[in-house]
């Protein structure tokens, strides 16, 4: 009895600190090994070759330098990276949300508006940005009108949450709460967050659900992120409701 009250504290715990270091990013200059293995997409494994790597050469001076740990892939880069942080390196991009894919139009933006990156969330960036014409702007930097918004907004608030302005979860019901969930309710929410074993998405209460890898498809899945991004609006159902640990499950199984 005591052991299964022990694994359900933990899987709380668990899913208490996962969703927290997900909403606000890690300083992967300071977080510890167990704390980065909350990060999404990093396993103990890589979590464990960031701290032996730092111990070993000192504080990272730019998010670029992590494609050189072991086991620190691609894929998990690119899923990783928007969270990880260093507020004090040699890149001041580098403690943004925004993704290094998109520093190139950062750069540029920046440029345009005649402001040292060393000035983020300055009075005088934030100015001179509401002057621009932002059609022409995306267009001169041949990015999406979304992306240069995410942009601006990073620039500006470079502390911010980068899933706040994600789109809001278009409901099918009049749901308001988590006591207005039943088991089976249709819903179209926004997935906030991809981890190894599922993706929590926002259906528009108060507690993200969470749907694990094994209801994301009828077909094999062999990693959440070959089936969802994060930003994805997505049809779910209601599988099971928790209101007393606050937790939602959702499936996407059709039926």
């Amino acid at each position: 009895q005591h052991d299964v009250s022990q694994k359900k504290l933990n899987e709380s715990l668990t899913f208490v600190v996962e969703t927290a270091v997900n909403q606000v990013g890690v300083n992967v200059n300071t977080a510890s090994s167990s704390l980065l293995q909350y990060v999404s997409g990093l396993s103990k494994a890589v979590a464990n070759n960031i701290v032996k790597k730092r111990e070993e050469v000192g504080k990272f001076k730019k998010r670029s330098e992590l494609k050189d740990i072991p086991r620190l892939g691609a894929k998990t880069f690119e899923q990783s990276i928007g969270f990880l942080r260093i507020l004090d390196g040699s890149e001041p991009l580098d403690r943004t949300s925004i993704h290094p894919e998109s520093y190139k139009a950062a750069k540029a933006l920046l440029k345009m508006v005649d402001v040292s990156a060393k000035q983020l969330g300055g009075e005088e960036l934030e100015g001179k940005l509401k002057e621009i014409n932002e059609a022409d702007v995306a267009e001169q930097l041949e990015i999406g009108r979304p992306t240069l918004e995410d942009i601006m907004k990073s620039l500006t608030q470079p502390g911010r949450d980068p899933r706040d302005d994600l789109p809001k979860p278009l409901l099918k019901t009049n749901v308001l709460s988590m006591e207005d969930l039943e088991q089976g309710m249709e819903l179209e929410g926004t997935v906030r967050n991809v981890v190894d074993f599922g993706a929590f998405v926002d259906v528009g209460v108060k507690q993200d659900g969470l749907v694990h890898i094994s209801k994301l498809s009828n077909k094999f899945v062999k990693h959440p992120m070959d089936v969802v991004s994060v930003g994805d609006v997505v049809t779910v159902w209601v599988d099971q409701v928790d209101i007393q640990k606050q937790r939602i499950a959702l499936t996407m199984l059709t039926k």
